[in-house]
């Protein structure tokens, strides 16, 4: 059979066919649900410290009493200003990153995660050479779990997106829980409304 008897056979069936609608996912979703504490909760199991502050400035210096050798700032939230530009000429521009600063777009409340994508990294580099990352987020822009992440996920919308949670990881070699070996050493959260 050559292509376009196979092409031809494909759309000669279809066009018989009734339309089906997709089937309704479920977006299990739980009543009276505190999202903060269930994303608290989880985000620890992850490693990550988590502080609530009322400013940039409440943050930063938590931070300086927590990395005092950290040099280089880079930054790609004007919230939080950094000594680094985030606007390199290549992505490997920023492996000199002591600290990587960003605003998530949301939470994930059953995992502890939170979504970046190209918008919120700036450089998508900033969150994986970082030594250290600094991670804001609306506590009010936490959803339950995966389904209902998905549904307010703008696939099309990023070219680049992926879920975080924690600091780099890994228990390959003699189960020996070992973090930053391919990313960031610590992660740090600080719940912030947004400007």
């Amino acid at each position: 059979m050559t292509r376009e008897e196979l092409l031809n056979s494909v759309k000669q069936n279809l066009v018989n066919r009734e339309k089906v609608d997709y089937p309704l996912v479920p977006d299990f979703k739980k009543a009276n649900v505190n999202l903060k504490e269930v994303f608290e909760k989880n985000a620890k199991l992850a490693a990550v410290d988590f502080y609530d502050v009322g400013s940039v400035e409440e943050a930063q210096e938590i931070m300086r009493n927590k990395l005092p050798d950290a040099k280089v700032v880079c930054s790609a939230t004007q919230e939080w200003l950094g000594n680094k530009d985030i606007n390199v000429q290549k992505p490997a521009d920023l492996n000199d990153v002591d600290l990587g600063v960003f605003r998530a777009e949301f939470g994930v409340a059953e995992m502890g995660m939170v979504r970046v994508t190209e918008k919120s990294l700036v450089t998508d580099s900033i969150g994986f050479l970082s030594q250290h990352l600094a991670v804001l987020l609306d506590p009010d822009d936490i959803t339950e779990n995966m389904h209902t992440a998905y549904k307010i996920t703008d696939l099309p919308g990023a070219h680049y997106g992926c879920f975080m949670m924690g600091p780099s990881a890994t228990a390959d070699i003699g189960a020996v829980l070992v973090h930053g070996a391919q990313g960031a050493r610590t992660l740090t959260l600080f719940f912030l409304k947004k400007p």
